[in-house]
Formats: C-alpha cells, structure tokens, sequence
C-alpha cells in the first residue's frame, strides 16, 4: 500500500505520508489503514482528505496486486503515535537534564 501511495498516487496534496499500520475487518472486507503525515495541521488535514478520496483508486491498484476475491473497503486514519513517541522523547531528555550527573559529587559528606 505504501507503494501504491508513494508511487501511483499523483494527488498534489498527499504530502509525506508514511503508512503505519493497518487494521482488517475479519472478514477482510473492510481496512482501517493509520498513516503517519510529515507537517503541519493544515497539511496533515489535507493529505487525510486526499488519501480518502483516493480510497477507491488505491483499493483497486491493491486488489490488482494482492489477486483477493474482495479487495477490502479502505478508510485513512490518521496515526499519532509517531508524534506521541517523539514528545515522550522530549519529556525524557528534558527529566535527563535536570536530573544530578550520578558520577558527580554533590560537594557534601
């Protein structure tokens, strides 16, 4: 799918868009696809936007490769976990440094 949206996709406003996961139905007819998006709001919005109307274009490319009876039902999501991880990140080298060098002595006995 990755594939199919960085290479076939020529819709200007799918930005850089990284696909995460993706959730199927049980009986494979329906896809929760999680997509990461490089960017801002407003270009993330965009490229969400996009990437659902393209929904069908991008279903039948992947039922085309993968050779399935029924190709599934795609629906974008966005994925903020990328993000959630990279504030973690921050939240711990922040903590890092305002936490005493053990190595050092703090000067009493």
């Amino acid at each position: 799918m990755s594939l199919i949206i960085a290479s076939e996709l020529r819709d200007p406003r799918v930005g850089l868009a990284t696909v995460t996961d993706a959730q199927m139905s049980p009986d494979l007819r329906y896809a929760r696809v999680f997509v990461s998006v490089l960017g801002d709001e407003q270009e993330k919005q965009k490229t969400l936007a996009a990437l659902n109307q393209a929904a069908g274009f991008v279903r039948r490319q992947l039922g085309a490769k993968l050779r399935l009876r029924h190709s599934p039902e795609l629906t974008f999501c966005f994925d903020q976990s990328v993000e959630q991880g990279a504030r973690m990140e921050e939240v711990l080298a922040e903590v890092k440094k305002e936490m005493p060098d053990p190595g050092v002595p703090d000067g009493g006995d």
